[in-house]
């Protein structure tokens, strides 16, 4: 009976009781495997993608493929409000409904996303590095929501400039110190994916921005109360969800303030209505409509 072997299979990876151990040891030292399928020219790992056996030169992505929509954000007298829905949709068909885009940077700041959500996955894993070398720094300083929208331009316009974009429009808010270095003042900033930028007493991403937009530059102020800012906002979401067919009726909102520091609502619906007399009819006065 032949011994048994004590080295695993080369071809499968450590642990792994492959086709190399169906013979002796001396066999499989006398005629060691050949480079092939699973043992990639490059040296890379077991079972990888050798990338000379493509033949096709390597390519970024160029679509995205799991994207949320809408990202909506405000100003109000005690901080600001972020609003969008949880839904992660593959192309057109609304895949995965507990999506939540808006992540809590620290005490002072959210960011929320529209996009892939992959890359605003690999967006948050760097949010967190710097959070996490905040608090080992121990020094009682966190990053401002300007500092945190400052480091986001430089990220997209950096792999803007790589031809590797990530596809993503970035909206910042949160409650920075104050001009006198008391109380706070609040911020809101959107980043789009090759890195254009800009501030304003509100922002939004996507279909919003011929949608929700309106509203805002109607009846927002900068002084307006939290129960005025937060029936605006359920206004604008409404009118989203009425109009983008990649929306859902299942939302959350972030809100920041210089005293409570930062909330993210639980997933909720809004109220709907389908019986105005333009949902029953939408091509009545349509050029070219039956």
């Amino acid at each position: 009976m032949l011994p048994r072997p004590t080295s695993h299979s080369k071809a499968l990876g450590p642990g792994v009781a492959g086709p190399e151990l169906a013979v002796a040891t001396s066999a499989v030292l006398d005629r060691p495997p050949q480079p092939g399928a699973h043992l990639p020219l490059s040296g890379a790992a077991p079972c990888a993608v050798d990338p000379a056996a493509l033949g096709d030169p390597r390519q970024h992505t160029k679509y995205p493929y799991v994207t949320g929509t809408s990202v909506l954000a405000i100003k109000y007298k005690d901080g600001v409000l972020v609003g969008c829905d949880t839904l992660g949709a593959y192309g057109s068909t609304k895949r995965y409904k507990n999506t939540q885009r808006i992540v809590r940077v620290n005490s002072k700041c959210v960011v929320a996303a529209g996009g892939e959500i992959s890359d605003f996955q690999y967006i948050s894993n760097l949010l967190d590095e710097l959070t996490t070398d905040d608090y080992r720094t121990d020094d009682g300083i966190e990053l401002t929501p300007a500092e945190v929208y400052a480091y986001l331009c430089r990220v997209m316009y950096n792999r803007r400039n790589k031809f590797d974009p990530l596809w993503n429009s970035l909206v910042v808010a949160g409650v920075g110190p104050g001009s006198n270095g008391e109380g706070g003042s609040a911020f809101v900033g959107m980043v789009g994916m090759i890195g254009t930028h800009y501030t304003d007493s509100h922002v939004t991403t996507g279909f919003a921005n011929q949608l929700a937009r309106p509203l805002f530059r109607e009846r927002q102020r900068d002084d307006m109360s939290e129960e005025e800012a937060l029936q605006l906002m359920y206004d604008a979401l409404k009118v989203c969800y009425y109009r983008d067919k990649c929306s859902i009726n299942k939302f959350q909102i972030a809100k920041v303030t210089g005293e409570g520091g930062v909330s993210i609502s639980e997933p909720f619906a809004l109220d709907m209505r389908w019986d105005y007399k333009m949902f029953a009819q939408p091509t009545k006065w349509a050029v070219g409509a039956w």
